[in-house]
């Protein structure tokens, strides 16, 4: 078993006692720059790391933070995670990433795991189960710094970063309809997630706007957010099953996007002959897909970067915040065949 070297170790091969070495680590004034280089030299020598638990007891922080998305392997989360770490990184702190796989019971073990962890803060976006926010209310008040991205809890008061999803959805299925489309489908996420709520009303005003109806049969949601296949399967196989069939699917998710496009190719349904689909997703393949999927992209290194600088503030802040700020960001259309 690893066991790293301690003050104690330096002071007892140095013949020093623990106090003189841990202050001349430190480059206090007490401490002669003989014994200093000595003992520096010698740290160096056998790789000596302060223990970061001991300096976090020390300290009340130790400089590392949590981090809760439902999967790494989605695309934006992971876009979202590497500007977490480039902000993390230059702020001198560590980031520690879990992962929920979209449940609420997964979400509730990790964030106490964090918690019991001692990190100075979470950076969250809530599994497509939850919606009782009870485990993170409790820390919130208790003092933990928390930043809510993505998909936020709108019963907790604190800072929250998104994208603009009402406006993607909204000029997602405008696309469609301008393409000529009527009988547009929407497949999107749980029903209580903020972003499913959201880009469900961007989905509907695009509709109203073009004076065409709001179907109930054509919404179709996904209690995983398209984790698993055959719950696409199931949306797009009853849409295929009603008497008048959808025309053009919005589909409002990344890991749906190209859920949809795979069970579609499955049931040997032609895009975009014999159906349109537009969606969400920062996917880097979506040129490589037969056919290139039209999509919202969304921001999501920005918005993992601004993030952190949100929640690095509240860690440092010298007095307690009580105004926090809700930071919409701006999605894009990008078009393709």
């Amino acid at each position: 078993m690893f066991e790293p070297s301690t003050l104690k170790d330096i002071a007892k091969a140095l013949g020093l006692s623990t106090s003189t070495v841990s202050r001349a680590l430190r480059d206090t004034h007490e401490i002669s720059a003989e014994t200093k280089r000595i003992v520096l030299e010698y740290a160096e020598k056998i790789n000596y790391r302060p223990n970061p638990i001991a300096l976090s007891l020390k300290e009340r922080r130790s400089k590392s933070i949590g981090v809760l998305v439902s999967e790494v392997a989605n695309h934006y989360f992971s876009q979202a995670i590497n500007g977490i770490e480039s902000i993390a990184y230059n702020r001198g702190y560590h980031v520690i990433i879990t992962q929920t796989h979209e449940s609420y019971e997964r979400e509730k073990i990790n964030i106490q795991h964090l918690a019991s962890r001692s990190v100075d803060g979470l950076l969250v976006s809530l599994s497509a189960e939850t919606s009782d926010t009870t485990h993170l209310k409790n820390l919130h008040q208790r003092g933990l710094p928390i930043v809510f991205f993505d998909r936020v809890a709108a019963d907790i008061d604190t800072h929250k970063i998104v994208a603009n999803n009402e406006k993607g959805a909204f000029e997602a299925t405008e696309f469609l309809i301008k393409k000529g489309y009527q009988r547009i489908a929407h497949i999107t996420s749980t029903s209580h997630l903020s972003i499913s709520i959201e880009r469900l009303t961007g989905y509907k005003k695009a509709l109203q706007k073009h004076h065409l109806p709001v179907r109930d049969a054509y919404i179709k949601h996904c209690a995983h957010g398209g984790m698993f296949l055959d719950e696409v399967e199931s949306a797009i196989t009853s849409l295929m099953s009603l008497p008048e069939k959808p025309d053009a699917i919005f589909v409002a998710g990344d890991r749906l996007s190209v859920g949809c496009l795979m069970v579609l190719k499955k049931l040997n349904i032609r895009v975009p002959v014999d159906i349109g689909i537009a969606g969400f997703s920062n996917s880097d393949v979506l040129d490589l897909l037969n056919p290139p999927l039209t999509a919202v992209q969304q921001p999501a290194y920005e918005i993992g970067q601004i993030a952190t600088e949100m929640l690095i503030n509240l860690i440092e802040s010298k007095y307690p915040v009580y105004e926090f700020e809700n930071k919409v960001l701006d999605t894009r259309l990008s078009i393709r065949s």
